[in-house]
């Protein structure tokens, strides 16, 4: 029997948390906008990393997409269908060519699969316990998998389809491998079937796009061009907005946020957003370089992770430096996404006094040094949240050692899992657990689980929950096994997790865009008035 999926369950129903506008296009014009860093690369597949496929989001496209709201729509794909409880087949969107010119055809699904999966690539998790994909005929294609997968498409509105016969004469056909700083020609050209073409790229000073006239879609923007500057400076970006010389940029600084909508013609759009920031600790390696504790690794011991843990006062950080835009959190994903369990974890108190107590029970009562890595220009006040950790840390005579920097320099250090204590934030593509589960906290293992576990933490019991997490379609049963992980995780202080941070837009009141939840801006939303 085959049944057509629908994906309004597997989403949260979160327009409330939106800010929405509509507007039928009229004039044409120019828009320009700003973020505090620059993409990293084109390639689509090299780094999964939300402003990076975000910004790609609007040159590529997927099989499906989220709309505003983050509902799962159809895109490439027009309809799917779960032919077998281990075959999806998808019927394909005809007519549709990419910016060469090329059609867009099932060999290039394919072909997008298999590239996936090359060694350099950051996107394996996209396509998870899939054993093949299978062109039926050139619209049309199957997709295997190992067993029942209720979600597999839930991540999909940030896989990118790429073309074949683009990809074969450039001698792209493998990812960029951003860790070890191989390019391909796909890192600095771009091929897409999306809404917008790349008509002009300048790495780290300007990005020129420009509507792709022969989209198979209706637009409903009225950009006739798209500048965009990363600016890293704060105070910059933000003069930049009040001066006009910008029509939008993001983040605005919580400490600005007011300055903003005092200034005549520009305001800003604040809300919830899903991401979680949170801090890990090396619990793999046997001796940390920093620590000068010969053949010790402190972070093996939970009771020196709980000291960590209880030495960090969340609320004088979500008022001090995040000026009250932030949740604090208990687990590693915002509770809007685990509805059923997801209220009910408690954070451990802040509590200096056990901190210090826990470190001397543990064999440190005169504390130790570490290494910190942090980035400071991807999270809202990213650096500043470092060094209050760093402050806190020290009153219970830990020494930590800072190292904040750009994200393009953060992720080649820390993806190679070259780092001792971190700050990292995520917003699971799938909004739901099992993302988080899988990439975060099961132990590494090869074919992408556990690829974004940097500090090497491991549970076997989590890891196999996570496998029947993936495949069990009663939501009640699911609910619980997750539940069951997170109580795991709590136990052991795999992490500490700090809180979900907000959105802060800013923008010129001329403007009518749509600010989604996930933090991905779609410039094909965006009007000038």
């Amino acid at each position: 029997m085959r049944k057509i999926i629908t994906f309004s369950t597997v989403v949260l129903t979160i327009a409330t948390l939106l800010f929405l506008t509509s507007s039928s296009p009229v004039q044409a014009k120019t828009f320009k906008w700003a973020f505090q860093g620059d993409f990293q690369t084109l390639d689509p597949h090299s780094l999964n990393e939300t402003f990076q496929l975000g910004f790609i989001g609007n040159i590529y496209e997927g099989l499906i997409r989220n709309g505003a709201d983050l509902k799962i729509l159809p895109a490439l794909a027009e309809k799917w269908e779960v032919a077998e409880p281990t075959r999806w087949r998808f019927y394909l969107r005809k007519n549709v060519k990419f910016h060469n010119g090329n059609d867009f055809t099932a060999d290039d699904v394919v072909f997008t699969y298999k590239r996936t999966i090359t060694e350099g690539s950051d996107l394996k998790t996209r396509v998870p316990g899939i054993k093949e994909v299978v062109k039926v005929d050139d619209h049309t294609v199957d997709f295997i998998t190992e067993a029942p997968n209720p979600i597999l498409i839930s991540e999909w509105g940030t896989w990118y389809i790429m073309d074949k016969e683009w990809c074969e004469k450039n001698n792209s056909t493998e990812s960029t491998n951003i860790k070890s700083g191989k390019e391909n020609y796909a890192t600095r050209h771009a091929n897409g079937t999306g809404p917008f073409k790349v008509v002009e790229r300048q790495t780290d000073v300007k990005t020129v796009l420009e509507p792709y006239k022969e989209w198979w879609d209706k637009p409903v923007h009225n950009l006739t061009q798209v500048i965009f500057t990363p600016i890293a400076s704060d105070a910059t970006r933000v003069a930049a907005l009040l001066s006009g010389e910008i029509d939008m940029m993001y983040p605005v600084p919580v400490q600005d946020l007011k300055r903003v909508n005092d200034n005549k013609g520009t305001s800003t759009l604040t809300g919830p957003e899903l991401r979680t920031v949170f801090l890990g600790m090396n619990q793999l390696d046997d001796e940390l370089s920093c620590s000068k504790l010969k053949g010790k690794n402190p972070f093996k011991d939970k009771r020196v992770r709980q000291a960590f843990f209880q030495a960090i006062n969340i609320q004088a950080i979500k008022k001090k430096i995040m000026r009250g835009l932030s949740d604090p959190t208990a687990i590693m994903i915002s509770p809007k996404m685990y509805q059923s369990y997801g209220k009910e974890f408690k954070r451990l108190p802040f509590d200096q006094a056990a901190a210090k107590k826990l470190l001397a029970d543990a064999g440190y009562a005169d504390g130790f040094e570490v290494c910190m890595d942090c980035p400071n220009n991807r999270y809202v006040n990213d650096e500043q949240i470092c060094q209050a950790v760093v402050s806190m840390l020290a009153k219970i005579g830990v020494k930590v050692n800072l190292k904040a920097q750009p994200k393009a320099q953060y992720f080649k250090k820390v993806l190679k899992y070259d780092t001792e204590f971190y700050m990292l934030g995520w917003m699971p593509s799938s909004y739901d657990s099992y993302n988080v589960l899988y990439n975060l906290i099961n132990t590494r293992a090869d074919g992408g689980q556990g690829k974004f576990n940097l500090g090497g933490y491991s549970n076997p019991e989590i890891d196999a929950l996570t496998v029947k997490i993936l495949s069990e379609i009663d939501t009640a049963k699911r609910d619980k096994m997750i539940k069951e992980a997170y109580d795991l995780l709590i136990a052991d202080v795999g992490y500490i997790p700090l809180h979900q941070q907000g959105l802060a837009w800013g923008k010129r009141d001329n403007i009518s865009l749509k600010q989604r939840a996930d933090n991905q801006f779609m410039l094909y939303h965006v009007n000038v008035k």
